[in-house]
């Protein structure tokens, strides 16, 4: 009994100091976690920054660059005395330019001694010389584009604030140099839109030269900064030069910061934003303070009601024998008591944990713009969607990454509906000549791919010839077929009705030899800064690959260019086949049961509204499992299954091959974005939607696919 009894005492001993060690433990546990995941939010929230930082210069550079141009443009030809004579209507322009765009201070002309003939503050302009400034004597010995100088005060009788030159050379006919376009740009703008979507506590947002001047700054520097290109900053950005995410000491005020940098395309510009680290350490100290509000508490009054479950044991133990058995219940009960309360601690600090991540992604949407500037954002966003869709369509036509839509098509038909369009495109001063074929020339391959990669290659040929001559585009049915085009798929395998050529050939200056095996490298381009991405015959080349062709270019200087597209030859009698169900609107449901598996509840209700709203009946999950499990209890309610491909555990395309082994008589309809897994395999011989899509394609597929159900069961309509 006294051996039961001690061990009862240390029993109770143990439980108090695991009541203060666990409750420790944990918060330990939970100061990690939390931590990790504090940084990891700082660091998405300084990428969202960079992003707009980024955006916001990137903008800046081309408008003020395009500004530029124009001016050039504007006095390209002209000598000085014509245009000091001119002087009155050009200061008046250029006044005109520097109060529409709030990012500059002020426009000149200079001419080749520096001094200026025009400019956007005085008229006319006092006889001072500019020729030691960088925006000036960088341009002198050779045309370097677009310069952009380092931060400089004005100088007398000029003042205001400081400001750093964006300026172009100016060339005479024969290319020799006779003065310059400048705009001063203030850092001040930058500084104050950065002290706009700046703040959180804590915030930083630099822009700088690639040489370490640093041109704006927030918080504001009193004076300048260069960064030792031998320092901390410089060395992480030499070692990753286009984008990076660094924790360092920043040299103008020492404190240490999270800081992520990007280069802004073409320019030796770098913007960068962050975080102070001590910011991001007040954001956990926030978070585990609240963690010790709730679990302080909970665990003092746990050790409390140990200890007096142990005080009370031990004068319970000096007790007559006849107490003995209530002082067990009594230490029993205690016990339970203490797991329980030990049980709650852990379980709020759990649900702290949750909390935390639950705020955490309401920080990701918290608003901190204005309505009107959001609503300029929200239509920005929107042409960048469409942007960014068609590079991403290149990208991965390049990649050979991306799901194609095969279907016949007649390349000279094809080609004639293109010619108003190329027209419009391609501008008043181009020649259109278009030879085509006088019987069919049919290709399956991806419609929507060949006409981008028809306006890619009129593109290059207009560029090419700066505006002004003849583009012709030929189409024939290919007599040979390139080399290369044979050792890629061997000759055994090529198309046994041949090939079709589409040939673009222009007037233009033509392609040196140097550089003729670069041309379809993705983001190569010999255009000015602006003026092109270096992704259109890069997508010519993907298609052109991913759909069994190729492509190929002759060119010799000065002589014009010739872009050659072979594609394998369809048989004539599939295109009545294939083309009828594209041009059919939108079909009702009429009742018919579709069940939708889709992991994004947005994505899945908008398609589950609109399929409602053409009469079909709805079933919806978030997941593959969930959808096999309603297969096998019932599959006869679902006349098709319209499935996401990409989503966590089981995917779409094993949905589908779990659907095909077991014998569920249910068609599939797939839907992606992009899947790897389907531009590596293929779709399995499944339809596939195409993301984004329409609720009236959707509506056609699924009702084909169910229609082609009832045909093989018998029961067509």
């Amino acid at each position: 009994m006294q051996g039961a009894q001690r061990n009862s005492l240390r029993l109770l001993q143990w439980m108090m100091a695991a009541s203060l060690a666990l409750p420790i433990a944990l918060f330990a546990i939970a100061s990690t976690i939390s931590y990790t995941s504090t940084k990891d939010v700082a660091d998405r929230e300084i990428e969202r920054s960079l992003d707009v930082a980024h955006e916001h210069a990137l903008k800046v550079f081309e408008t003020i660059d395009r500004s530029l141009a124009e001016l050039n443009e504007v006095v390209r030809g002209l000598p000085d005395e014509i245009i000091r004579s001119r002087e009155p209507a050009l200061h008046r322009r250029l006044k005109r330019l520097t109060d529409s765009l709030p990012q500059l201070k002020s426009a000149w002309i200079f001419d080749a001694g520096g001094k200026s003939l025009v400019n956007s503050l005085v008229s006319p302009p006092p006889e001072l010389s500019f020729a030691d400034r960088d925006y000036f004597y960088a341009h002198i010995d050779q045309n370097i584009g677009t310069f952009i100088g380092a931060s400089l005060t004005p100088r007398p009788p000029y003042q205001g604030a400081r400001f750093f030159g964006m300026s172009r050379r100016r060339d005479s006919d024969d290319g020799s140099f006779i003065g310059v376009i400048q705009a001063s740009v203030l850092p001040e703008y930058f500084e104050s839109f950065y002290a706009r979507i700046g703040s959180a506590p804590g915030s930083f947002f630099a822009m700088g030269r690639a040489d370490g001047e640093v041109l704006a700054h927030f918080p504001r520097l009193d004076g300048n900064l260069r960064l030792d290109p031998g320092g901390p900053v410089g060395r992480n950005i030499a070692a990753n030069p286009e984008h990076g995410l660094i924790t360092v000491a920043w040299p103008s005020d020492g404190i240490e910061r999270r800081i992520g940098y990007r280069r802004i395309a073409e320019y030796p510009i770098y913007v960068s934003a962050g975080l102070e680290t001590s910011a991001i350490r007040a954001r956990w100290f926030v978070t585990m303070g609240q963690h010790l509000v709730f679990g302080v508490p909970a665990t003092a009054l746990l050790f409390l009601l140990l200890a007096l479950a142990f005080r009370r044991t031990q004068h319970l133990q000096a007790e007559a024998a006849r107490r003995r058995e209530a002082e067990e219940a009594l230490k029993h009960s205690q016990r339970l008591e203490a797991l329980g309360q030990l049980t709650g601690g852990v379980a709020h600090d759990f649900n702290n944990l949750l909390t935390v991540i639950r705020a955490s992604v309401d920080l990701l949407n918290r608003p901190q713009l204005s309505e009107e500037r959001r609503q300029r954002y929200i239509t920005a966003i929107a042409d960048a969607v469409a942007r960014a869709a068609k590079l991403t369509s290149q990208l991965l036509a390049f990649a050979r990454r991306q799901t194609l839509k095969p279907e016949p098509f007649d390349v000279g038909e094809r080609l004639q509906s293109l010619h108003d369009m190329l027209a419009t495109l391609l501008g008043p001063a181009i020649e259109i000549v278009m030879r085509l074929p006088a019987e069919p020339c049919l290709v399956n391959a991806d419609a929507s791919q060949f006409e981008t990669a028809l306006i890619n290659m009129a593109t290059n040929a207009r560029d090419a010839m700066q505006g002004k001559g003849r583009i012709t585009f030929t189409v024939h049915a290919a007599t040979a077929v390139p080399d290369t085009l044979a050792q890629l798929t061997g000759s055994q395998n090529l198309s046994k009705l041949g090939f079709v050529s589409v040939a673009v050939s222009d007037t233009g200056v033509g392609i040196p030899a140097s550089r003729i095996g670069r041309v379809f490298e993705p983001f190569f381009t010999t255009k000015q800064v602006g003026h092109g991405t270096g992704l259109g015959l890069s997508q010519v080349f993907g298609f052109a690959r991913q759909s069994g062709g190729e492509v190929t270019v002759e060119s010799e200087v000065g002589q014009g260019s010739t872009f050659s597209l072979y594609l394998p030859r369809a048989a004539p009698d599939l295109l009545p086949q294939r083309l009828a169900p594209h041009t059919a609107p939108a079909v009702a449901g009429s009742g018919m049961s579709v069940l939708v598996v889709e992991d994004n509840i947005e994505l899945a209700n908008f398609a589950a509204d609109g399929l409602t709203e053409l009469g079909y009946s709805v079933t919806l999950v978030d997941n593959a499992t969930d959808a096999l499990a309603e297969l096998v209890v019932d599959a006869d309610r679902f006349d098709v299954v319209f499935s996401d491909v990409v989503m966590p555990g089981m995917t779409g395309l094993d949905l589908a091959r779990a659907i095909r082994d077991r014998g569920v008589g249910v068609p599939m309809v797939l839907t992606t974005g992009y899947s790897e897994a389907l531009s590596e395999n293929g779709s399995l011989g499944f339809d596939v939607v195409q993301k984004p899509y329409a609720i009236d394609e959707l509506s056609r597929v699924l009702h084909r696919a169910a229609r082609l159900r009832r045909v093989r069961d018998g029961a067509a309509e």
